[in-house]
């Protein structure tokens, strides 16, 4: 309510992992299209993100899908492959409430250094797999919005169409 936010196609709100005030707020005081469950394959990240499914469900805000973070760490050295949180559970996750993977995130380096430096990976490096993963999910999102036919109506621009 403090903020102008000029003409947004979306707005993405991260927040912390969990049920707490942050996300019951949301939900209760902002008309909410749908939430993307992020996770790690850890069983504790896991058992956060099973609470914040079903507190998304109980305030019907449809689970758009989950993506899971730091699934894999391949060494920037030998290229080793290794899931050191674990493996599957994003996974599992979405299967368990029949939601879909969106995407598995691998622990980069990348990630971290463009991130801090301002420039997110899409804008660092829009060609590398890692911005691809980030664009197939921003694209299924964006889609998955749009047909759930939850979008504000007074966002749409009005159709007009006229003989002239």
């Amino acid at each position: 309510t403090q903020t102008a936010w000029n003409d947004l196609d979306y707005l993405v709100v991260d927040m912390p992992p969990g049920t707490g005030d942050i996300q019951l707020t949301l939900a209760q005081k902002v008309p909410v299209t749908g939430a993307v469950i992020v996770t790690t394959p850890q069983d504790l990240a896991l058992l956060d993100a099973k609470k914040g499914v079903e507190m998304f469900r109980k305030v019907n805000i449809p689970v758009l899908g989950v993506v899971e973070n730091m699934a894999i760490h391949i060494c920037s050295s030998c290229g080793h492959a290794e899931y050191l949180f674990g493996e599957g559970g994003g996974e599992k996750l979405a299967a368990q409430y029949n939601v879909d993977l969106l995407a598995s995130l691998p622990l980069s380096m990348a990630i971290r250094s463009q991130a801090d430096a301002g420039k997110p990976t899409v804008i660092a490096d829009p060609e590398s797999q890692i911005a691809m993963i980030y664009q197939e999910v921003a694209r299924t999102v964006g889609a998955r919005i749009a047909q759930s036919g939850r979008i504000i109506a007074q966002s749409m621009p009005k159709i007009v169409i006229s003989e002239d």
